[in-house]
């Protein structure tokens, strides 16, 4: 599990990223470990399907519970810097969807 975490966190300091483990800002707040052991998607395959829905460069990626799933949810810096989160089932990888934030009103739209 160690092994793991570093190879993450050197991976992503290498993409320039922001790593956080885990996400509060989200609906619910979920347990730490409990949080960890229900992601069988790792993050670098999070960023890879986030990249797939949304170009732009990934800036950050947390652990969230969400709508009673354990999700990745990946921010992407896309044209004219409009930040995009992804959010990915970190169960099985398959994208959920999409939210535009508005930095200027506070607002997202999803997609």
């Amino acid at each position: 599990m160690a092994k793991f975490i570093v190879s993450t966190v050197l991976t992503v300091a290498a993409l320039g990223l922001v790593f956080v483990l885990p996400g509060w800002s989200g609906e619910e707040e979920g347990n730490p470990a409990e949080l960890l052991k229900d992601a069988k998607v790792t993050i670098d395959q999070a960023i890879k399907t986030a990249l797939e829905k949304v170009s732009g460069m990934p800036v950050e990626a947390e652990l969230e519970k969400k709508h009673g799933k354990t999700v990745w949810e990946v921010e992407i810096v896309g044209a004219g810097g409009m930040v995009t989160e992804v959010h990915i089932d970190a169960n099985t990888g398959q994208f959920i969807d999409s939210e535009k934030k508005d930095e200027h009103k506070g607002m997202k739209t999803k997609k």
